[in-house]
């Protein structure tokens, strides 16, 4: 089976390399960002699978593992992190990746992890996919109310104050309060500036 690793970091590649390497039947790749990737799946004999580090440099996000699942070649793709949310995990799955690899899986499991995807299967961590993910915080619920947090959201998403009204089964007089009371504790003077503010802010 022919693998190609894919990951910036020098070390945990590699790592991956050593244990795969240690296995018979494995033919193993590598690659530090995922420009070198792509000239690497171009260039050198089909690989059975290409393990992408889901925050090494020139990924951009899911966009770019569906860029790699369109190349030429045949290969199949998994993502490979140790930040990526159950969600990215779903998502990279539904668009065909071959699985996702957590960092954390213990060795003996990684290698069968990708054996597994070589073959043809899929694969995900039950573990991983099923842990209760706890929800932080976000820094603006310390400041302002569920229902501010609310009116906020629908003013980013480009809604009237009718709209937002309507949605939140509120009136406009009432929405138009809320709005000089999100102004006040953001630090804003229109709803412009509040969204920008929330969005810098990663509320949506």
């Amino acid at each position: 089976m022919r693998i190609l690793i894919a990951d910036d970091h020098d070390l945990l590649r590699d790592t991956l390399v050593a244990f795969l390497g240690a296995n018979d039947g494995f033919e193993i790749g590598t690659a530090a960002s995922y420009t070198e990737a792509c000239v690497r799946i171009r260039e050198d004999e089909a690989y059975d699978l290409v393990l992408l580090d889901y925050k090494m440099p020139g990924m951009q996000g899911l966009d770019t593992l569906r860029e790699a699942l369109d190349m030429e070649g045949g290969q199949r793709v998994a993502l490979i992190s140790g930040e990526a949310t159950r969600e990215i995990a779903e998502q990279a799955l539904e668009m065909g990746a071959a699985g996702f690899v957590p960092k954390t899986l213990p060795a003996k499991s990684l290698v069968n992890a990708v054996r597994f995807m070589a073959m043809g299967e899929k694969y995900a961590p039950i573990d991983f996919m099923t842990a209760q993910e706890d929800e932080p915080e976000h820094p603006f619920a310390k400041k302002l109310t569920p229902r501010e947090m609310d009116v906020l959201k629908g003013l980013g998403d480009g809604k009237s104050n009718k709209e937002i009204a309507r949605d939140l089964g509120l009136t406009e007089p009432t929405i138009k309060l809320h709005m000089k009371t999100l102004y006040r504790k953001l630090e804003v003077n229109n709803r412009t500036q509040a969204a920008l503010a929330a969005r810098e802010a990663g509320l949506f």
